[in-house]
């Protein structure tokens, strides 16, 4: 698989294939590749969101879906690469932009979520498939068991959202009051 299209490593990715999690973390040259899939996935989402966020919403999404998912990243890289490293883990950032990147593929599906009465639903259960799929990207990554992977995907979360999602919440809701 490491010669494989983007399509199928892609679809590989979307299916949980770690083989394919382990073709993409070995290959630099699918970064950009990466980069792009969390581009693509981040306006689905802001296409299925259009009727609550609108236009605004889709552009500003966009950008910071990927600040947020190159942030999230770089605090994977810590947490699994440095913290709960095992004496088997070797991983780089671009290893873990590389494999979160391409779990971020189900998120195409996100654009579904303009469908009336189920869009909800569907944002929540492609949540999830990403959420697992970005579970078996740091295992993959980081050469280490499930379990520390859950741990790396949760600890990192909560450092994200301690770190760059309360304090992005606090400023923009002092800029808000001085407009």
């Amino acid at each position: 698989m490491v010669q494989a299209g983007v399509i199928e490593r892609a679809l590989g990715a979307a299916r949980l294939d770690a083989e394919a999690y382990e073709s993409v973390e070995r290959d630099e040259a699918a970064t950009g590749t990466a980069l792009a899939i969390v581009v693509l996935s981040a306006i689905a989402s802001g296409i299925g969101n259009l009727r609550d966020a609108g236009i605004l919403g889709l552009i500003g999404g966009v950008i910071f879906g990927v600040i947020g998912f190159i942030l999230y990243a770089g605090i994977a890289y810590l947490i699994g690469g440095k913290l709960f490293a095992t004496s088997e883990t070797r991983v780089t950032l671009g290893q873990l932009l590389r494999t979160l990147g391409f779990a971020q593929a189900p998120g195409v599906l996100y654009v579904l979520g303009l469908l009336p009465g189920v869009g909800g639903l569907i944002r929540f259960v492609i949540g999830i498939w990403i959420l697992v799929a970005s579970i078996i990207a740091i295992r993959q990554a980081c050469d280490f068991s499930t379990g520390r992977a859950i741990l790396t995907a949760f600890v990192s979360w909560i450092a994200y959202f301690l770190f760059v999602v309360v304090p992005a919440a606090i400023l923009g809701a002092l800029f808000g009051a001085l407009t």
